[in-house]
């Protein structure tokens, strides 16, 4: 089976609540190469008030991590790396987003125009092709209810040149009440992220409940860990087992293989 690519972790240390320490960091990665992650994105909360993180302070802890990862990955092959960010969509990050200071999945496709894509490794940061192609923009809302008029902010944002990428909408506790919630987001162009780790019951039995659900409605474009810490990389385990005993290897393939090849505009596999 291909390596896995993971959407969305929390690597990065000192910049909001995933990894404490540059250690921690490394061992996270560690951990999810081990697990068969090949690529990891990370991607710090941009989300003012609570994590007040601009493109900026995103770029310079990511740079930060550079000199320890390239220790580790001397001792031992640790996963590619690339940096975008989980945005809270209120109204500052969305004009954030739409004026392009955003952080948005990098573009690692090779469009003939741009010649040759650039070489993946360790600590690169995701800028092997320019925005030409609408780029994915992971987001994240308000546990308790959807933006009003969702779907023309949506709108806009294609206009702008990205699509949205839904970060755990079995979280979300409009989808436990009616899953029919998440229609007008979908239909707007939108793609649903899966944390795997909904399926074990990290997040209580309403979210998991969703998560399978969702999962055999075959709402989910791609699939993430969520990971925080090294601590996670237990339950991440047991969520993939879980995922694999669900959906089979093939379903593993297309959540964590198949789906983000085509967010960061990969050729596929197949």
């Amino acid at each position: 089976m291909p390596s896995f690519i993971d959407l969305h972790c929390h690597w990065i240390a000192f910049i909001d609540d995933g990894c404490r320490a540059p250690e921690a960091g490394v061992a996270l990665l560690r951990g999810l190469g081990d697990l068969g992650f090949g690529t990891v994105m990370a991607t710090p909360h941009m989300r003012p008030g609570m994590f007040d993180n601009d493109r900026a302070a995103l770029t310079h802890a990511y740079e930060a991590m550079k000199a320890p990862l390239a220790l580790a990955h001397a001792e031992k092959p640790l996963p590619e790396v690339y940096l975008s960010s989980e945005h809270y969509f209120d109204d500052t990050v969305f004009e954030r987003i739409r004026k392009g200071e955003g952080c948005p999945y990098p573009d690692l496709g090779p469009p003939a125009a741009l010649g040759p894509p650039a070489a993946l490794g360790p600590a690169t940061l995701g800028t092997a092709a320019a925005p030409r192609r609408k780029r994915g923009v992971l987001l994240e809302f308000n546990p308790e209810r959807f933006p009003q008029s969702v779907h023309n902010r949506f709108f806009d944002l294609h206009r702008a040149g990205f699509y949205p990428v839904i970060a755990h909408p079995e979280r979300y506790a409009p989808v436990w009440k009616d899953r029919e919630s998440l229609s007008p987001l979908v239909e707007a162009g939108a793609h649903l992220l899966l944390d795997v780790c909904s399926l074990v019951g990290k997040y209580g039995k309403a979210a998991q409940k969703a998560s399978e659900k969702l999962l055999e409605d075959g709402a989910y474009l791609a699939a993430c860990t969520d990971a925080h810490k090294p601590e996670d990389l237990e339950v991440v385990e047991q969520a993939l087992a879980r995922l694999r005993k669900l959906s089979g290897d093939e379903g593993v393939e297309a959540l964590f293989v198949d789906g983000p090849r085509h967010i960061l505009h990969l050729p596929s596999l197949a």
